[in-house]
């Protein structure tokens, strides 16, 4: 059940992060809940190595969306182009 509601909540975040950053949507369902699920664990790195949380720090919904606008930026800037 665990990977289920992570598989969701990675939706719901690559949903989250592609309303909030204006443009054109590269990818599908599959890639948008890539981007939250990636999203979460990047967020989860920030707040443990940059902010200083430490190690039993789990990120929440503001760092995991924080995390996956950072993958959408990087996506969107060196993914695969189409003609």
């Amino acid at each position: 059940m665990e990977i289920i509601g992570f598989i969701l909540f990675g939706l719901v975040v690559g949903l989250i992060a592609k309303f909030l950053m204006p443009g054109r949507d590269p990818g599908g369902l599959f890639v948008t809940t890539m981007i939250g699920m990636v999203g979460a664990l990047v967020g989860g790195l920030i707040g443990r190595f940059i902010l200083g949380r430490g190690e039993s720090y789990t990120p929440g919904w503001i760092m995991s969306i924080v995390g996956a606008l950072i993958l959408l930026f990087l996506y969107r800037k060196f993914g695969r182009r189409q003609a």
